[in-house]
């Protein structure tokens, strides 16, 4: 078969391809991983290569939409609508590649407990008693019972099929991992027992790999959660199953699973013991559930007790007695990750008066007070994470996180001191945060005439960088439109938090603390969610942030049985309040869309 060749710039990677691979796997697997928020269907644009040398196919639709006519015809394609036919250099500019997340492995974090629910002790070979009535398995747990005191009741025949290797390398010793009475691994002794906590989230999913015997995090990967394709947000991916059945969204998660946990431990056999945490659609399409009734009100969950599956009935590949640990949902869409975001950052031991707010495509939110633990959740959107944003991009190094105006000049800075390359969901807010108060932007959200603002044909954009100053080459804006999805993300955020207060019959001045989680609400300034509504107007050290809650509160139910215990408490006090069917809702929410809030 005739083979094609890809160089990438400015990188010079070269890789072999088969004729109609699309160039954005090609780039993958070339070990160029570029930005995709869609998916790979040509609706996000982030994916944009500039083709130097080789024939291609004429733009699709996609392309003729989210490129200029001068960007088309100087040889810009989006690389996830691009068949290779020829044999291509291909130049990858900065903002196209995408980057790992910014994750806090720091051990302290996980607190003192540690009760792991996986037990490792090496067994002696030499001293099995070899009877011939009695199994090799039989005999392994009889050795562990007398040598080490744990009573093994049964043993997981998938185990068998690695005993010969095992034997090979090691005739004397061998370590055995035992969960809740069931021997369900053996390994050489040199090896110790790991396993993988996963925040499962509508755009991205955050996995940590943390030893077991320690307790200790030893490294994280994140990717962009490969349902996307199906539709960025759970409402459109649970009609897309309803339409056509979820079997290809359970296994698009399950790909994306094996492939961050393979990214993680390339030796997959050695994970023990999987803990995951997401909201109840990502729940029910991980577990191949049935979504129907997520879709219409009331949005109840077919399941919300912890469950404990055998990781090779879901088709992940790890060891195969091992077992995968998915969190407690709530109900509508309150699911594990916001058990597990609650778990992490205290909220429900607290006396105060607390607000949670995990920002994402689907934001939770929690309120503490006297004791009764009230959520809901919000679609805010994939704004905030660099969707739907003309020069959006996720909070990684080059991306704008913070800006301010002084004398009629736009101040920024960005992640790692980086050359501008586009702008993340705390920059997006801060510009619209500080073209509000120079009078840019009115209280309707419509960009006003200033001489910050620059017209393309009838549309009005607010520049930020100029191109001569932009890494992409590019200057970077932010439009009308960009502006409208801020307002819906924080009027949706806004109605969530006014319409808890309600239900718990306070006001903003009995909030003591808000705290802010999730990949955007890390690098967000406070003071601008307050300055166009998207908070409270609270004294500004009454907030607090806690990096990826979900993923922390994930590793703590992973090493700990007593908190995977607390959690499954916690699940059962959470009063849960419906948002889209709450009085007055569009009231509060289209009072909500004004800068501020009304």
């Amino acid at each position: 078969m005739t083979l094609y060749h890809v160089e990438f710039l400015p990188d010079g990677r070269q890789i072999p391809c088969a004729p109609g691979s699309v160039l954005h796997k090609v780039a993958h697997k070339a070990g160029i991983p570029l930005a995709s928020l869609c998916g790979g269907i040509g609706r996000c644009g982030k994916c944009k290569v500039k083709i130097e040398r080789g024939m291609i196919e004429s733009p699709t639709a996609a392309e003729h939409q989210k490129l200029s006519v001068a960007e088309i015809e100087s040889g810009y394609r989006l690389a996830c609508q691009t068949s290779v036919q020829d044999n291509l250099t291909v130049y990858v500019p900065p903002l196209v590649t995408s980057h790992e997340q910014q994750i806090d492995l720091s051990a302290e974090r996980l607190g003192e407990s540690f009760e792991p629910v996986i037990n490792d002790v090496v067994i002696s070979l030499q001293s099995l008693l070899h009877e011939n009535h009695c199994t090799f398995l039989a005999q392994l747990a009889t050795e562990i019972n007398h040598a080490h005191g744990i009573n093994v009741t049964v043993a997981d025949p998938a185990i068998m099929g690695a005993v010969q290797t095992l034997l090979n390398e090691c005739q004397t010793t061998l370590r055995a991992f035992i969960r809740n009475g069931e021997l369900i691994a053996l390994a050489l002794p040199d090896d110790t027992p790991l396993g993988i906590a996963i925040d499962l989230g509508t755009t991205t999913i955050a996995a940590y790999l943390l030893d077991l015997a320690t307790g200790q995090p030893c490294a994280a990967e994140g990717m962009v959660n490969p349902q996307v394709v199906f539709g960025e947000d759970v409402m459109s991916r649970i009609t897309y199953a309803m339409e056509h059945g979820s079997s290809q969204l359970h296994e698009a998660i399950i790909n994306g699973l094996n492939q961050i946990i393979k990214s993680l431990c390339p030796s997959a056999g050695k994970i023990t013991e999987i803990a995951i945490a997401g909201n109840t659609a990502m729940h029910h399409l991980l577990l191949n559930l049935p979504v129907r009734q997520l879709g219409v009100a009331p949005y109840e969950p077919a399941i919300t007790a912890p469950l404990d599956i055998k990781a090779r009935d879901l088709g992940l590949a790890i060891a195969p007695g091992a077992y995968v640990h998915v969190c407690p949902n709530v109900a509508g869409f309150i699911g594990g990750d916001h058990v597990a975001m609650i778990l992490a950052s205290s909220i429900h031991e607290t006396a105060q008066t607390v607000i949670g707010v995990d920002i994402g495509t689907n934001t939770e939110i929690v309120l503490s007070h006297e004791g009764i633990l009230r959520s809901t959740s919000c679609a805010s959107g994939p704004a905030f994470e660099g969707g739907h944003i003309a020069c959006g991009m996720r909070a990684v190094p080059g991306a704008i996180e913070k800006i301010c105006i002084r004398d009629s000049a736009v101040h920024f800075q960005t992640i790692g001191g980086k050359p501008p390359l586009g702008i993340c969901g705390s920059g997006i807010l801060d510009a619209v945060a500080e073209f509000f108060k120079c009078g840019t932007i009115t209280h309707q959200g419509k960009i006003a005439d200033s001489p910050l603002v620059r017209s393309e044909g009838k549309n009005k954009e607010l520049v930020l960088v100029p191109r001569d100053k932009s890494a992409t080459g590019k200057a970077i804006t932010i439009t009308q439109q960009d502006i409208t999805e801020v307002q819906l993300a924080k009027a949706a955020i806004r109605t969530g938090i006014e319409a808890l207060l309600a239900e718990a019959a306070i006001n903003i001045n009995n909030i003591d603390e808000i705290i802010l989680t999730g990949e955007f609400g890390i690098h967000i300034n406070p003071a601008s969610g307050i300055a166009i509504g998207m908070f409270p107007p609270i004294a500004l050290d009454r907030f607090r942030t806690i990096v990826n809650a979900a993923g922390l509160g994930a590793m703590r139910i992973l090493r700990c049985k007593k908190q995977r215990a607390l959690a499954g408490e916690i699940a059962k006090r959470i009063k849960y309040l419906e948002l889209m069917t709450y009085p007055d809702f569009h009231k509060r929410f289209a009072n909500a869309l004004y800068i501020p809030s009304r």
